[in-house]
């Protein structure tokens, strides 16, 4: 089995032991992205919906540098550490994907990286097996 590494500078770098994605065949698997904006590795300022916000643009960034993009994913996790925030969560999907939305799990957390209240990852599939 290959396993390419997928890395870009559109999205913050990794910050721990992990690869910002890994495509195997033509499956994209997309690590979690929280709301650092990737020039500054700093958390994105403002509301829950500009995290969303950044987040959705970090995996946008991996899912090109990758060959796809967000229409790409198939399965979508999100994690919450506050699930009052769940509809803008819908909100945000709404403005970015359309149908067939991903499948998708919201999961509740107690705490995430860098004290963050969003994190995203994903399983992308390319069609053209880029």
């Amino acid at each position: 089995m290959q396993k390419t590494v997928i890395h870009t500078t559109a999205a913050p770098a990794a910050i721990g032991t992990y690869s910002q994605a890994i495509k195997v065949a033509e499956t994209v698997y997309l690590s979690g992205q929280i709301p650092l904006v990737p020039e500054t590795m700093q958390l994105i300022e403002g509301d829950i919906g500009l995290q969303i916000e950044q987040v959705l643009m970090n995996l946008t960034a991996v899912a090109k540098a990758a060959g796809g993009d967000l229409s790409d994913i198939v399965k979508l996790n999100i994690y919450l550490t506050d699930m009052s925030d769940f509809p803008v969560v819908n909100e945000m999907m709404e403005k970015h994907f359309s149908q067939p939305y991903p499948a998708r799990a919201a999961i509740g957390v107690a705490a995430l990286p860098k004290n963050c209240q969003v994190e995203m990852d994903a399983v992308m599939v390319l069609a053209n097996g880029i």
